[in-house]
């Protein structure tokens, strides 16, 4: 009996032995594929989030390229527009330097119609009242005059520098053309300018009466129709018509 018992417990012992034997072996097989599943799952996870990434930066990039291209588009539609805007001032320009040459080129056909001269104060460009009145005069003549042309000659007094005179001759004559152009309508292309300096007086320099005339600007109406006699506009500083008036003191 005893050794039936004895006998049992053996087979037991054994038994289970063999069953932690097993359980080992199988753990020991085991672990190493769970551990590199583990890994691959993470390589894969890993490799997803990268492929994530790289997909958002290409993305990313070609919205970048197109939102360049589409600007390079409109910037280059936008400098097509100035360069046809600039083609056609220069047309216009062209057309009107081609129009004042022929004029010029022509002007022995042209007789006075109406002529005027405004004065200015000492280094001054402005009109007075009394020249925008006398200018005035001379435009009303424009609307009934053929075929004409007008000359704006700016003039000096001797003091100052030749080149600073020419510059100021021109900025009179050109503030009674931007007067004739805004206030009478007078397109520019009909209106020719000058800029004497004090290359051409009309009284001596040596008196302040004399400097007073020569600050100036003489406007002649021509036309190469019609009558050649011309009509004299009231001067800007005296209602009498002859050129030895007086100019305003300023």
């Amino acid at each position: 009996m005893n050794r039936m018992k004895l006998t049992l417990v053996l087979a037991a012992t054994v038994a289970a032995s063999i069953g932690c034997t097993t359980k080992n072996y199988v753990r020991q097989q085991t672990t190493p594929l769970i551990n590199k599943t583990n890994e691959l799952d993470d390589m894969t996870a890993k490799n997803s989030r990268d492929l994530k990434d790289v997909d958002q930066r290409a993305q990313a990039g070609i919205q970048n390229v197109q939102a360049q291209a589409a600007a390079a588009d409109q910037k280059a539609l936008a400098a097509g527009s100035e360069a046809d805007k600039a083609q056609l001032a220069a047309n216009g320009a062209s057309q009107r330097v081609d129009t004042l040459t022929n004029a010029v080129i022509n002007l022995d056909n042209y007789h006075p119609v109406v002529e005027t001269a405004v004065h200015f104060g000492f280094n001054r460009d402005n009109l007075t009242k009394e020249a925008k009145e006398a200018i005035d005069q001379l435009a009303a003549s424009v609307a009934s005059t053929k075929g004409y042309i007008i000359t704006v000659e700016g003039a000096t007094d001797s003091i100052g520098s030749a080149e600073y005179n020419y510059e100021l001759s021109e900025r009179r004559a050109n503030a009674v053309i931007q007067y004739l152009a805004a206030e009478k309508e007078v397109p520019a292309y009909k209106i020719y300018l000058i800029g004497l300096g004090k290359d051409k007086p009309v009284d001596s320099n040596k008196t302040s009466d004399g400097r007073a005339k020569n600050r100036r600007v003489d406007i002649h109406l021509m036309s190469n129709t019609g009558d050649t006699t011309p009509a004299q506009a009231p001067k800007d500083n005296s209602t009498s018509p002859t050129a030895n008036a007086t100019p305003p003191s300023m």
